[in-house]
């Protein structure tokens, strides 16, 4: 027993030296990436983690659901697919052709049961909804062009040729480590730190803006922050005004917020709602910007946001993940632990899976081995359903 106390004893005060450490040296943010993650039993973020923190509401208004297409649900999902599902921990997978539901699946797991009103964390997706916000901006005259400077925004950048245009193509030449395994990178402390504006305005540009593709999540929180300065609008409030009211989203989704006093959003991630409303941004997108008709965003910026901005760099255009799977132009939203909205313009076709893991990336591609079989398998599924 004397051993036990003595041991005890000293582990406690490892661990107060730690977090006195930890505060002297300003990285206390880790100590609440213990406390989110390992504490609850995860070792990485994770798509239900957005109850721990900050949030502001995406109020939604007078909802537009969903059509169901009139064979919805009468094909089964392929072997391929279901054994992809399990793998990864598919919670929600939709197949919306024609703009109707074709099929649509959610899972039940550890007393969990997962539908259409369920919220998970977006993870990156909400790069593409950030970037439609800077597509807004610009329509409303609240930024000039994609060739604003950023200098304009934040005099810090007054010497650089970075513009906003750069951000949402991540071409910005920030110095920003994009790395999710080291509690101690600037990805890291963003995700958990609660002064999340001071993170990102110590980041220099050290690179030759807007001449290469290189993917940093700092360019599109900086480009959230060039939104919000420029409209003088909170981002939930500005993006529930432009897209979650006039989509006739379902539900309203929440929007992680750095610090209760701060409360910058996490505008390269982090918004939290379900597959049928993110679906929606796939429609919006491949209707150049229509909603029921009517012009919602300008039609040359959507245009523009799905093609390569690089031509050597093809992979990405302005906020979208692009693709030429199947000899098809292919744009997507697309989240670290494999959340897709994927759209195939010439097939009237949009796949949606969230999830809480993805596969192995393809040797030589930009994309992991399950965004191709999600893909192939759809179509397997709209082939056999043809056959029947």
């Amino acid at each position: 027993m004397k051993y036990i106390k003595k041991f005890l004893k000293g582990f406690i005060s490892i661990i107060l030296l730690l977090v006195i450490i930890a505060y002297l040296t300003d990285y206390e943010y880790i100590l609440k990436g213990v406390r989110v993650v390992y504490m609850t039993g995860h070792v990485t973020a994770y798509i239900d983690d957005y109850s721990h923190f900050e949030n502001e509401e995406i109020a939604n208004g007078t909802a537009q659901p969903w059509p169901l297409h009139k064979a919805y649900n009468t094909t089964k999902a392929t072997s391929q697919l279901q054994e992809t599902h399990n793998k990864l921990g598919t919670v929600a997978f939709l197949i919306i052709k024609n703009d109707s539901i074709w099929y649509e699946d959610y899972a039940e797991e550890d007393g969990t049961t997962y539908g259409p009103t369920s919220k998970t964390n977006s993870f990156s997706m909400a790069k593409s909804i950030t970037s439609a916000l800077l597509g807004k901006a610009i329509q409303d005259g609240y930024i000039k062009s994609l060739d604003q400077p950023l200098g304009d925004f934040f005099e810090q950048y007054n010497t650089s040729a970075t513009t906003v245009g750069d951000l949402s193509s991540m071409a910005s030449g920030l110095d920003w480590e994009e790395s999710y395994t080291s509690p101690f990178s600037v990805t890291a402390r963003a995700y958990y730190d609660d002064d999340l504006a001071e993170t990102i305005l110590n980041q220099k540009v050290t690179e030759t803006p807007g001449v290469s593709f290189k993917y940093l999540s700092g360019n599109t929180q900086l480009l959230g922050m060039v939104i919000e300065k420029a409209t003088g609008k909170k981002l939930a409030n500005y993006v529930s005004e432009s897209f979650w009211k006039p989509l006739g989203m379902e539900q309203s989704a929440l929007w992680q917020v750095d610090d209760e006093d701060n409360r910058l959003a996490k505008t390269y991630c982090c918004i939290a709602s379900n597959a049928r409303d993110f679906a929606k941004f796939g429609k919006l997108y491949k209707d150049q910007g229509k909603w029921n008709g009517e012009p919602l965003l300008d039609a040359a910026f959507v245009s523009k946001s799905i093609q390569p901005r690089f031509p050597e760099d093809d992979m990405y255009g302005y906020g979208f993940w692009l693709s030429n799977h199947r000899n098809k132009d292919i744009f997507v939203m697309r989240g670290i632990l494999g959340q897709y909205v994927i759209t195939i313009p010439e097939d009237n076709l949009i796949i949606v899976r969230l999830g809480h893991k993805r596969g192995n990336f393809v040797p030589g591609a930009s994309f992991t081995e399950d965004f191709f079989i999600y893909v192939d398998e759809a179509y397997a599924m709209l082939t056999n359903s043809s056959k029947s």
